[in-house]
């Protein structure tokens, strides 16, 4: 499945016990000797009362994760195809919290993606300040990011143009910096107009990918606070458009996407 070209292998963990190594999960991430993905999900059943499912996600160096934006959005339109649920809407548990993502009457998701966090201790950021934006020192030059945390930490920065933006240098630079003690997805924020914007992201764990969905509600959220953005923000990523709205502080932040199925099938392992 892919949600924007940010590709992913979803196993059912509903109807089968599944219990992955890292190795095995990097296997199945691999593009020339296994599947080919940038993350794994695993849908599970929940672990608590009040909630649809689990839903854990890994990253194609093995790692787990926290949250994943596009992957949420693929996760309800997995669960649905594979008659796990007729719920339009549900709730999901996640190594982050609880979730609401809701398939739409035109095929597109909808992600309650939670209250995104400012503190430096919750993204985590080694920092004694809570300025919205901050310096951080690379090897050669220094860089002013804005951290958040969208149950998965992010570095977001404002740059000219995101195609000439530095990623490749920059983003691992910024990913396995010391001051990101658990690392950090790097985003690139262009702003073009008051509701619009485009954005890269180098993933934690995965490098550049098409399109990050906690990227893309991090990088608006960092546009609004900065009085850079107004919601609702169009946000153009290098695999499509996503939708993102919120409404300031301690308001949740809600993105809109699609999610497309590109093959079912089955491994042994």
């Amino acid at each position: 499945m892919h949600g924007l070209g940010n590709d992913f292998v979803v196993l059912d963990g509903v109807r089968q016990p599944l219990a992955l190594t890292a190795d095995q999960l990097r296997f199945l991430a691999d593009r020339n000797f296994g599947v080919g993905c940038d993350q794994i999900l695993l849908v599970e059943s929940p672990g608590q009362s009040g909630v649809d499912f689990r839903y854990r996600i890994f990253n194609a160096d093995g790692g787990e994760v926290e949250q994943c934006g596009n992957g949420a959005r693929c996760f309800v339109r997995f669960v649905h195809e594979q008659g796990l649920t007729d719920k339009r809407e549900i709730r999901v548990e996640t190594k982050s919290g609880i979730i609401g993502p809701r398939l739409e009457p035109d095929g597109q998701v909808t992600v309650d993606m939670g209250v995104p966090r400012f503190a430096p201790a919750d993204i985590p950021f080694v920092s004694d300040s809570d300025a919205i934006v901050q310096p951080l020192a690379l090897a050669s030059e220094e860089v002013a990011v804005s951290v958040v945390s969208m149950g998965n930490p992010h570095a977001v920065q404002v740059v000219a143009d995101v195609d000439c933006a530095p990623v490749a240098v920059q983003g691992p630079a910024i990913e396995g910096h010391e001051r990101f003690p658990q690392r950090v997805n790097a985003g690139f924020l262009q702003v073009v107009d008051r509701h619009s914007a485009r954005l890269r992201v180098y993933e934690r764990g995965a490098g550049e990918t098409l399109a990050c969905g906690t990227g893309a509600c991090a990088a608006a959220v960092v546009g609004i606070r900065r009085g850079l953005l107004d919601s609702p923000v169009r946000m153009a990523t290098r695999g499509g458009i996503l939708d993102i709205a919120w409404a300031g502080p301690g308001q949740p932040v809600f993105m809109t996407g699609p999610a497309t199925t590109v093959f079912t099938g089955e491994i042994d392992l």
